[in-house]
C-alpha cells in the first residue's frame, strides 16, 4: 500500500511539473496549455479511479486550460 501511495505521489509531482514549465515558454507555452489539459485529466482519472478520480480529473482539466492557473498544484493537492 505505501509503496503505490508514494508512486502516485511522484506521478503527480511529475505531472505538475510538467503542467507549471508551460508557464515558463513565453508565447508558446499557453497553446501547449491546450493540448495538455485533456492529457492531464485522464492522467488523473488512471490514477484515481471512480467518483473521486472524475471529479479530480474535470478539477485537474479546468486548472490547465485556464490561463495563469499553471502554479496551482493539481495533481499533488
Amino acid at each position: 500500500m505505501k509503496k503505490t501511495n508514494y508512486k502516485l505521489l511522484r506521478k503527480g509531482i511529475l505531472y505538475d511539473l510538467i503542467g507549471m514549465s508551460t508557464a515558463f515558454i513565453p508565447v508558446v507555452g499557453p497553446f501547449l496549455d491546450i493540448i495538455w489539459a485533456p492529457y492531464a485529466a485522464k492522467k488523473m482519472s488512471e490514477m484515481y479511479k471512480g467518483k473521486e478520480g472524475k471529479l479530480a480529473s474535470i478539477i485537474v482539466f479546468i486548472e490547465e486550460i485556464l490561463p495563469f492557473s499553471d502554479f496551482i498544484p493539481t495533481f499533488t493537492l
